[in-house]
């Protein structure tokens, strides 16, 4: 099938890169705000505690809505599964969530958004010992170049205006949450492999359940510390925005993408979430741009994709 039959796939991926590129601009604004003026009232666990009510909502609505049509089921089966989705909820929502609304705090969302795509690195360098993935030198040597473009983002930002300690302690953060989604993306791998999850699908439902659960403890904590919060009509529409949009509607999207496209297709779409975080911190919050992003990112994405064929090629010998 042809570029042109799939238009429609691609103006849809398309559009989940943006609006996943857009998620770095509203997690900073609910983490830190945009001025003392405006400074929103959530904390970062509030923020992400309330946005898994709108996601589990959402998810809770799909497996209604596809209970007769082999939609996923609302609950692991057997301790294996259970293993599976609690270690996932740890890793994939509480512990990324948690990394990633705290890292929002110090960091620029442009610069942030440019650390993330280390992810691709991340998951296969941990697949050497949860899935005996080889690692060669070539690996090695993409894992370095993309850190060098980490290092020149966060080191020659042009958000000079957040002190460079704070900015190293936010991509130290984001850095670790891009971690803790490669964990989550094997562990998908492994349940799937050896049968103990029926589909994808099912383990993102069960494991944003656990999670948010998970969540609650730190939103309680934030809440006694710091007094309950009265969110405003921007901070509801922004964690509703990353809740629905953001979590539970780009994925069917971004699944869709790949039924049509094929996975390889469908994540190059990925590589745009930084240009999306980086225009979007420039037109909501007023962020800087420099050339030290585009060296950054270039750095990035070549180090990335050279770990990535690495991997297709020892996966294919």
């Amino acid at each position: 099938m042809s570029y042109k039959d799939n238009l429609r796939t691609h103006l849809l991926l398309l559009l989940v890169a943006a609006i996943w590129g857009s998620t770095w601009a509203v997690g900073r604004f609910l983490s830190y705000g945009l001025d003392e003026a405006n400074r929103a009232s959530m904390g970062p666990a509030t923020s992400a505690w309330l946005r898994y009510v709108f996601a589990v909502a959402g998810f809770m609505a799909w497996c209604w809505l596809y209970r007769n049509r082999d939609g996923p089921r609302i609950l692991p089966k057997g301790n294996k599964a259970w293993k599976y989705t609690i270690w996932m909820a740890l890793l994939g929502t509480m512990g990324y969530q948690l990394l990633f609304m705290n890292g929002m705090k110090w960091t620029a969302a442009g610069d942030a958004s440019m650390i993330i795509p280390m992810n691709p690195v991340f998951t296969v360098l941990l697949a050497v010992p949860l899935l005996g993935q080889r690692l060669s030198s070539r690996m090695v040597l993409g894992l370095l170049v993309g850190l060098i473009g980490v290092a020149i983002v966060v080191g020659w930002s042009p958000n000079a205006e957040i002190p460079f300690n704070h900015r190293l302690i936010g991509a130290v953060m984001i850095a670790l949450a891009a971690l803790t989604w490669a964990a989550t993306s094997n562990l998908t791998k492994m349940a799937l492999m050896d049968g103990t999850i029926g589909t994808s699908l099912e383990i993102v439902v069960w494991y944003s359940i656990v999670g948010w659960v998970l969540l609650t403890p730190w939103m309680l904590a934030e809440v006694w510390q710091s007094g309950i919060p009265i969110p405003n009509t921007t901070e509801w529409a922004s964690v509703a925005y990353l809740g629905i949009l953001s979590t539970v509607l780009t994925y069917a999207w971004f699944a869709r993408g790949i039924d049509k496209i094929g996975a390889t297709s469908a994540a190059s779409y990925v590589f745009l979430v930084p240009i999306f975080g980086v225009l979007s911190g420039w037109l909501l919050l007023d962020e800087s741009l420099g050339v030290s992003m585009l060296v950054g990112f270039c750095l990035i994405v070549y180090g990335v994709r050279e770990v990535q064929r690495e991997s297709e090629r020892l996966s294919a010998d």
